[in-house]
């Protein structure tokens, strides 16, 4: 794990779909590097031909990304980047990714948003076969690093495991460290990671603009008897975290393919 210290502004996306693809695809080349800090953007004319669009949908654009602080515009000089320092960054080895999520609850810090019980979304219900109607405690947590969020994190929780441990200590501690106190013994998880873009809650938040990309990832933990003890959904910045996988070329003949390389001393720690 990296870190070093950086800073974003929120805001929203700018007006039109147009406008708005012309931001992420600019976001985007920053991100991976295509316009670097410190580059000069190519001029509105020459950007409307390249992304076909006029030169007031790539003003428009180039305004959001100016009130970001994510470039600088000067007259005579162009549209210069301006990353404003490295922010912080994650990554985690996908095939042991779950050990590596719960080791960031110890080399990061956590903030309670809310904390309630209730009855949970149908599809948590469905995902840790519970009654529809079963109690269970919803928390919401934003993780950061050094100070500046890269996650948004929803626990979903039965009720009769919840009860064994307070709103304070859920602030302080990793969740996976509660779970085991209260004697549950985790066996299994299934979990997926997809794309999604960020609401405007969700945004504020991370300082995000609405709309912007996210890394999301969804886990259900089980016991021994394969009831779901935990329902996490989990929303991560991709300029901070990342996934990484190494590959290795096995087996012979026809039946050569690619697996997976499981890293031996990786962190052994939870969300």
């Amino acid at each position: 794990m990296t870190v070093k210290a950086g800073d974003q502004s929120s805001s929203t996306l700018p007006e039109g779909g147009k406008a708005r693809r012309v931001y992420l695809q600019l976001l985007d080349g920053m991100t991976r590097g295509t316009y670097p800090d410190g580059a000069v953007l190519p001029g509105e004319q020459k950007l409307a031909a390249l992304l076909d669009v006029s030169r007031v949908t790539v003003r428009r654009a180039l305004d959001v990304l100016e009130a970001e602080g994510r470039v600088k515009r000067r007259a005579g000089a162009g549209t210069t980047v301006c990353a404003g320092g490295a922010r912080p960054s994650m990554a985690a080895d996908f095939t042991t990714l779950m050990p590596q999520v719960v080791q960031m609850g110890y080399e990061t810090t956590a903030r309670l948003l809310s904390f309630s019980y209730g009855v949970p979304p149908a599809v948590v219900a469905a995902a840790m076969r519970i009654a529809p109607q079963a109690n269970v405690q919803t928390a919401v947590r934003l993780r950061l690093v050094e100070e500046q969020p890269f996650s948004h994190l929803t626990t979903y929780v039965p009720e009769a495991i919840a009860q064994n441990y307070t709103e304070a200590e859920l602030a302080t501690t990793p969740l996976f460290r509660l779970l085991e106190r209260s004697g549950v013994k985790v066996e299994t998880a299934d979990q997926s990671v997809s794309a999604t873009l960020a609401s405007p809650e969700v945004a504020g938040h991370l300082g995000l603009s609405v709309g912007a990309p996210l890394l999301s990832l969804n886990r259900v933990v089980r016991d021994g008897q394969g009831r779901g003890v935990e329902y996490l959904a989990a929303l991560y910045r991709p300029d901070m975290f990342r996934l990484e996988m190494s590959l290795s070329r096995v087996g012979a003949g026809d039946a050569r393919h690619w697996a997976p390389v499981v890293h031996a001393g990786r962190a052994e720690a939870a969300e």
